[in-house]
């Protein structure tokens, strides 16, 4: 049996584990790397294996670092089947076909830009990672699972996928390989939630593995407790729309962060602690993840459930729109203050969110409220890092906004999240792997799990191969 690390490893984005036993040969996750022009390379790459010899795919959730490689993988060849979530299969109808816009839409702007740059030498057009209509074709090869239901897609491996509570539709994969005494047990834990988020329910307990693949991505800070997060929220509402009269410009992940915003903002108004707000949600993609959302209210938890039922959401906003028009989302730009703007991309390297944050980083009286993490290489980690000026879009945009990072509403679960949901574990797994975490973070969360649980553990790095026996 052996496993190999493709993406995420020592890095956050791009997660791929190729899994080769018993006669079958299969990929958990088949994600887009992020973060700049190394990431761009990395994803058009060829693929570390030929696509036309994988089986099948688990997928433990829609994010796009988790997901976005699919339909490349589709049309080099892979014809298998795709198994994860009801309510991933629901989102990645809206999020593949968008990244495939996306795609389409930065190499005609690469190209433009090569045919105005006049160079001598021979001109060579970029083609798109994938296109809408290839996204299309792979969302053909989804197969749609319960929680909790067993699938045998080979005759050597049987799987169930449990909530791990990131997004909607998320799953840890419990993996088992061969059979009677040679079985193995592998848990990949995809992306945990952490504990009493809105929306979603807490990350299910596992047990037992022989060996488990775990993600780091806060495996080495602690985020601010709910009631630390809403007073916070409430200080930079105020602040910004009541005292300074400005903008509240918030990126933010179009599936679960823009749920979690509208859910916090409508519960604070509810509560009193903030004004009815006139809101904006500009990406098309957001809307329709929300619609799905609320499709999906069987996967939410007790409390988002009697917000809405009890009060309406629509009832606790002064003005929730949703926008779909791009001149509508231009309009948006010319708005000087009062507004609060949730815009796609979450790490502000693509989307609308780019327009608005052209047109409100030089206002001083506008806030840009980081509400996620930020890969290294993306614009948005650049400005957390403080840039003073950014070049966006062909333009050098001076940062005057406040810049606030609210770190306790992340998807992710932190150190102390993390390691109690290890501590479930009743017997060590043979080995540990720590993955999707920078590199430095899952190196020191493998030597906190070694020195707290005693179990063997390492930080694989890109490309490492193991054998499991």
């Amino acid at each position: 049996m052996n496993l190999t690390f493709l993406g995420a490893a020592r890095e956050v984005t791009g997660s791929r584990y190729l899994l080769e036993a018993e006669g079958a040969r299969f990929l958990v996750d088949c994600g887009m790397f992020q973060g700049g022009r190394e990431a761009r390379e990395k994803n058009r790459q060829a693929f570390a294996f030929d696509p036309g010899t994988i089986d099948f795919v688990l997928l433990t959730h829609a994010h796009i670092d988790h997901s976005g490689l699919l339909p490349r993988l589709v049309a080099l060849g892979f014809k298998g089947p795709i198994y994860t979530t009801r309510a991933t299969c629901d989102l990645l109808g809206v999020m593949l076909p968008d990244a495939g816009h996306i795609q389409e839409r930065e190499a005609e702007s690469e190209n433009y830009r090569r045919f105005k740059s006049r160079k001598k030498a021979p001109r060579h057009d970029v083609a798109p990672l994938y296109t809408v209509e290839q996204a299309r074709t792979c969302l053909k090869q989804l197969r749609p699972v319960d929680y909790d239901e067993e699938i045998t897609p080979h005759l050597a491996v049987r799987c169930v996928f449990r909530d791990a509570g990131h997004i909607l539709g998320s799953a840890i994969a419990e993996v088992w390989l061969g059979k009677g005494a040679q079985r193995r047990k592998i848990v990949f834990s995809g992306d945990l939630g952490q504990p009493a988020r809105p929306l979603v329910r807490d990350p299910t307990p596992i047990t037992e593995a022989d060996y488990l693949v775990v993600e780091s991505t806060y495996g080495n800070r602690l985020h601010k407790s709910m009631e630390e997060t809403e007073d916070e929220l409430v200080r930079v509402v105020n602040d910004t729309l009541e005292k300074k009269g400005g903008n509240l410009i918030v990126p933010a992940f179009a599936v679960g962060r823009t749920q979690d915003m509208l859910y916090l903002l409508a519960d604070l108004s509810r509560r009193g602690r903030i004004p009815k707000l006139t809101v904006f949600v500009d990406s098309p993609m957001a809307t329709a993840a929300t619609e799905i959302t609320y499709r999906h209210m069987e996967l939410l938890d007790r409390e988002t459930h009697e917000l809405m039922d009890k009060y309406g959401g629509m009832a606790n906003f002064r003005k929730l729109a949703f926008v779909g028009d791009a001149e509508e989302s231009k309009a948006l730009d010319r708005i000087a203050g009062g507004a609060v703007i949730i815009s796609a991309s979450g790490m502000c390297d693509a989307g609308r969110i780019k327009y608005h944050l052209r047109a409100n980083l030089p206002r001083n009286k506008a806030t840009l409220l980081i509400t996620g993490f930020q890969a290294a290489g993306t614009l948005g980690r650049r400005l957390v890092d403080g840039a003073k000026r950014i070049r966006l879009m062909g333009e050098d945009v001076p940062v005057k906004a406040d810049l606030v990072t609210l770190g306790g509403l992340s998807a992710h679960a932190d150190r102390d999240a993390l390691l109690a949901w290890l501590g479930h574990f009743r017997a060590p797994p043979k080995q540990v792997f720590v993955v999707h975490g920078e590199a430095e973070t899952a190196t020191g969360f493998a030597a906190l799990i070694a020195e707290k649980f005693g179990w063997r553990t390492q930080a694989p790095e890109a490309g490492q191969r193991v054998t499991l026996v």
